[in-house]
């Protein structure tokens, strides 16, 4: 048996596939409206065909205790993993994890992003999870 054939002739599969986000100078007060994080939450689920477990949950970050920290954190659990994002308000700052073992395009969702919030300027990571899984 040639080995060497067999070997190059084999797929490449990783358990899923996680795209990080990191969104600066975002649309004014777009980082502290908590109504608008619940909609884009059900809205790029829809938009990338994932399937939600739960509802999203949204919560403000406690300015007091956390002196400049505050923004929002929301997450929404899906059957192929989970979307989280975080935002810091004062810096119109908004950070989003997409993970996933379900395919997804990652240029469709940087667009989608881009169209939510207008960010002046994003940080973009594409990781491939679970490399040695299968």
């Amino acid at each position: 048996m040639n080995t060497k054939r067999h070997t190059a002739s084999k797929k490449k599969h990783v358990f899923g596939h996680e795209l990080l986000l990191d969104c600066y100078g975002c649309t004014e007060n777009i980082c502290n409206d908590i109504n608008n994080y619940y909609e884009f939450l059900d809205d790029l689920v829809n938009f990338i065909g994932m399937d939600k477990q739960e509802e999203p949950n949204v919560f403000r970050t406690d300015r007091k205790r956390f002196p400049g920290k505050d923004g929002l954190s929301g997450w929404v659990p899906l059957a192929q993993s989970s979307i989280v994002l975080h935002t810091l308000s004062k810096h119109n700052f908004i950070s989003i994890d997409i993970y996933s073992c379900g395919k997804f395009s990652q240029k469709k969702v940087v667009e989608f992003v881009k169209k939510y919030f207008d960010p002046e300027k994003m940080e973009i990571q594409f990781l491939e999870r679970g490399k040695h899984y299968y």
